[in-house]
């Protein structure tokens, strides 16, 4: 069941996940059998040993961003989360959308997630 402390609370164990790159913690994230979809058609990334390799892999530094977010819907099944992501080096800004959908112990089952870049300003 979904519920705004619900995903409130799994916003903010991600965040801690996205600042430690600690494999329990991004793991503890995640049910046994959840699908990550990075991008809405790409081929997800599956099962909880999955998701940890393959965020490992693509992790971030810690302290590299700012995230903001707010949510748009929350449901019995589901929720939509607006966000924007702030990299400090290189400078760039991202707009997020992502799709959760949590079991009955607050661990996301699916998540997907559509990240858009900000266009750069142009040197003057």
């Amino acid at each position: 069941m979904t519920s705004l402390d619900a995903v409130t609370a799994w916003v903010r164990n991600y965040r801690r996940a996205w600042e430690s790159n600690d494999p329990e913690h991004i793991g503890g994230l995640f049910a046994d059998d959840a699908a990550y979809f990075t991008e809405p058609f790409a081929k997800p990334w599956l099962g909880r040993d999955e998701i940890v390799a393959q965020w490992l892999r693509r992790r971030d530094e810690p302290g590299d961003a700012t995230f903001e977010w707010h949510p748009i819907i929350v449901t019995e099944d589901l929720a939509v989360i607006e966000a924007t992501t702030v990299y400090r080096e290189p400078p760039r800004t991202y707009s997020n959308m992502w799709v959760l959908r949590l079991d009955n112990l607050g661990q996301a089952r699916q998540f997907t997630e559509w990240w858009m870049k900000h266009p750069q300003p142009k040197p003057e």
